[in-house]
């Protein structure tokens, strides 16, 4: 998270190493070349998962801004700098057939066993119950109501198994949930208007967790991965080239892999580095507790 002038800095004050900035952008250009052979093997982790973790952040690159896209598996992380509409999502999900925890944008609306975030819409269900908009404040007040009546039967039910599976327990509470948003969608207001059509169109994945309690009710590790590189586009301002967006991506990947799987990610960059330099084939990541 630091600027090539701050490393600079930091290399000379605290380890007395005198490197030019240009040295410093080469190094990090040459530490992702070295480590792009590995990006097949954290596909394939991705695409083995029972459970995968995707969201998206703005990424300025040049004059134009792009997405960096993060897939957060069991034992990979993947990073990607691209457009926003829904081919990065299908070629990085061919072949995957686990669940798939997102958010509400359109992307992944194609993918069969998706789960919703559900953070997102208790978020907007109370920041609509602190309206000053009488019919907004009454509809965020149930829908949270609702939401949060629902989450305490999945937590319950991870403690054993309920009597009467969730979907039939709570059929009352969803009918009029669903007859409400039903109401609301031609709202007026606009974002009631939003929050109901959202609730509609996303009805199934949001409500999938109910039939598979033991699943995430949220998206927080996708979102957890992205704030880090969200300090550095912070920071940086984004890249200014495909090749720079490459890198970060490349390295994000690496760097949070290994974090992943509990090894320190400069010593496996180190060894990279020092085999490609001399022709040796580069080394796995290294594996989960290995």
């Amino acid at each position: 998270r630091l600027s090539r002038a701050r490393i600079q800095e930091f290399l000379a004050e605290w380890l007395g190493l005198e490197l030019s900035i240009g040295t410093i952008h080469q190094t990090i250009h040459e530490a992702s070349a070295a480590v792009a052979p590995v990006e097949d093997e954290r596909v394939r982790a991705v695409l083995e998962s029972d459970l995968l973790h995707a969201d998206e952040t703005p990424w300025p690159e040049a004059r134009q801004t792009l997405w960096l896209w993060v897939f957060v598996a069991t034992t990979a992380t993947l990073y990607y700098v691209a457009g926003r509409g829904k081919e990065l999502v299908e070629n990085v999900l061919d072949g995957f057939t686990g669940w798939l925890m997102s958010d509400g944008w359109g992307s992944y609306r194609h993918y069969p066993r998706r789960l919703r975030c559900w953070a997102h819409l208790i978020r907007k269900a109370r920041g609509l119950a602190q309206s000053c908009q009488g019919e907004a404040r009454a509809f965020g007040k149930r829908v949270r109501e609702a939401l949060e009546t629902l989450m305490a039967a999945v937590y319950a039910a991870r403690e054993g198994p309920p009597p009467v599976d969730l979907p039939t327990q709570h059929a009352a509470v969803l009918a009029a949930l669903r007859t409400m948003c039903a109401h609301h969608q031609g709202s007026l207001h606009p974002k009631t208007h939003a929050l109901a059509v959202e609730l509609l169109n996303d009805w199934e994945a949001i409500f999938q967790i109910l039939s598979h309690p033991e699943l995430p009710l949220t998206n927080n590790e996708a979102e957890r991965a992205l704030r880090h590189w969200v300090i550095l586009r912070k920071l940086s301002l984004g890249t200014r080239t495909p090749v720079g967006s490459r890198v970060v991506a490349l390295l994000a990947s690496v760097i949070d892999t290994c974090r992943q799987r509990g090894h320190a990610p400069w010593r496996y960059l180190e060894r990279a580095i020092a085999d490609r330099r001399v022709g040796l084939p580069l080394a796995p990541l290294p594996q989960p507790g290995g």
